[in-house]
């Protein structure tokens, strides 16, 4: 049994009186900080204008620096600035300023896109 004395915290519960409390500081006291603008990003995939802009249709190729390639593995083409490959086929590639080094620019006949490096055997 609990005897019927109740002993309790005979402190007040009220909140403490304003001048305890730190003063108010002035907004326009405050230091100005510069902000600086927050781009966001994709792990793996360069933020240059030049990337997400590049129409391989509207590219051509350098005079010099074309290679041919082997397709090693079927890839179906995600988009329309990528270019489907069928394995063993022959491809010529380049490379453009800018561009992802995992991706070149293929073309096969008048079919132009991005390839993946990672399907390809790169002949001299």
């Amino acid at each position: 049994r609990f005897s019927g004395t109740f002993v309790g915290n005979t402190e007040s519960t009220s909140p403490p009186a304003a001048a305890t409390s730190p003063p108010a500081v002035a907004a326009a006291t405050l230091p100005t900080v510069p902000t600086i603008p927050v781009v966001p990003t994709i792990a793996g995939v360069p933020n240059t204008v030049a990337e997400s802009v590049l129409n391989p249709n509207e590219v051509k190729p350098p005079a010099s620096g074309t290679r041919k390639a082997r397709v090693l593995y079927d890839y179906e083409a995600a988009d329309s600035t990528e270019l489907a490959l069928l394995a063993d086929e022959m491809i010529t590639v380049y490379s453009l300023p800018g561009m992802d080094p995992d991706w070149l620019i293929g073309e096969r006949g008048n079919q132009k896109g991005k390839v993946p490096v990672t399907y390809l055997e790169l002949l001299s």
